[in-house]
C-alpha cells in the first residue's frame, strides 16, 4: 500500500515531455529525475516528495520507446502512476524497471490535483483520501508484483 499527494496531467503526455530528450546525456536517474515533467510542470521536480503519485489521462506514456521516461519518474520517488491508459511501450517498460503504473478511466477522471490517493497494489483497490471515491483497478498479477517487488525484470530473473 502506498500513499501520496496528487499531480495530475492531461492526456498524451509524451515521453519528451517526461523527460526532455536534451537531459538524455546523463544516464544518472538522479540527474534525469532533476527535469521529469519541467516542460509541462516547471516545479515538479522541486517540490514532489517521495511516495507521491502522477496521475495522467489516456495514453500516459506515449512517444519515443525509450525507458528514460519511466526512469526519470520513479527517480523522482513518485511511488506509481495512475492514467485512463497508457501507450504500451511505456507500460512495458515501466514494469520492466520495477515501476508500478495502474490503468484506471474513472480514477484518472475523478482524482484532482493535489487530492491525497492510497493505492492497494495486491488488490488494485485506489481511495481518494480527500474525497472518499474509491475505485478498482486490476490488481498486478503475482509475476508482475514479483518483478516490482524485486526492482525491475533483470533483478527478478538473478532472484531466481
Amino acid at each position: 500500500m502506498v500513499k501520496g499527494k496528487v499531480y495530475k496531467y492531461g492526456d498524451d503526455v509524451n515521453t519528451d515531455v517526461i523527460i526532455p530528450a536534451r537531459y538524455l546525456n546523463d544516464p544518472d536517474p538522479a540527474a534525469m529525475a532533476k527535469h521529469c515533467m519541467e516542460d509541462i510542470d516547471p516545479e515538479f521536480a522541486k517540490v514532489s516528495h517521495e511516495g507521491d503519485i502522477m496521475v495522467g489521462g489516456w495514453n500516459f506514456g506515449c512517444g519515443s520507446s525509450r525507458e528514460h521516461a519511466p526512469v526519470s519518474i520513479k527517480a523522482t520517488g513518485v511511488s506509481c502512476v495512475i492514467a485512463a491508459s497508457f501507450a504500451r511501450i511505456f507500460y512495458r517498460n515501466s514494469i520492466n524497471i520495477g515501476f508500478p503504473i495502474l490503468e484506471c478511466p474513472e480514477a484518472a477522471e475523478a482524482i484532482a490535483n493535489g487530492d491525497i490517493v492510497s493505492v492497494d497494489y495486491d488488490t488494485g483497490v485506489i481511495v481518494d483520501e480527500t474525497t472518499g471515491q474509491s475505485f478498482q483497478a486490476a490488481a498486478f498479477p503475482p509475476f508482475i508484483q514479483n518483478i516490482i517487488e524485486k526492482g525491475g525484470l533483470l533483478n527478478s530473473i538473478k532472484s531466481k
